[in-house]
């Protein structure tokens, strides 16, 4: 049970903010009704998410397979279910989603994208023992500064849903 009730109904200062949401969710997720309790929080958490989420260059898939197995390392059981869900609505089988989060050598990525998804989860994990050499590993694989930079960014952005989601005990509601 949520520690805070979701907002039901959009209060007129969130209402365009939740139409947004809508469109690009089909629905407004709990994590964002409970951000409505302070809209500033929602507005800036929303800009995040479609600044990290629907911008840069990597794609969806590498995306969301970080924000799936950062949100893993962190026991995040409502983001798990949603990025899995998210996985499978841009067409990932169970199959490639369990080897994700059994092997990802198994999963279907480039060598640079397992690269990527690997650091993210590093830095999430442990981000004071990165050593300069991994960097250097990172870059033989072709991986910018800007993409480790926006994968850092999706590992940031989750970790940061997945404590305020399991402090406040938020409802799955998929």
């Amino acid at each position: 049970m949520s520690r805070i009730v979701p907002v039901p109904s959009p209060p007129q200062s969130v209402a365009a903010i939740f139409q947004e949401i809508e469109k690009a969710f089909g629905m407004v997720p709990n994590l964002f009704k409970t951000y409505a309790h302070h809209p500033p929080l929602l507005q800036a958490n929303w800009n995040k998410v479609k600044a990290v989420m629907m911008e840069g260059s990597l794609s969806r898939k590498v995306k969301e397979t970080i924000a799936v197995l950062v949100s893993r390392d962190n026991s995040c059981t409502y983001c798990i279910a949603a990025h899995t869900a998210a996985l499978r609505s841009i067409g990932v089988t169970d199959d490639e989603i369990s080897a994700i989060e059994e092997d990802l050598e198994k999963a279907v990525f480039t060598a640079k994208e397992k690269a990527l998804i690997r650091f993210a989860r590093k830095a999430n994990r442990e981000p004071l023992k990165i050593p300069d050499v991994e960097f250097g590993a990172l870059r033989g694989t072709g991986a910018t500064d800007a993409e480790i930079v926006e994968a850092l960014g999706v590992m940031e952005l989750f970790t940061a849903f997945n404590k305020f989601l399991d402090s406040l005990q938020v409802a799955l509601d998929f």
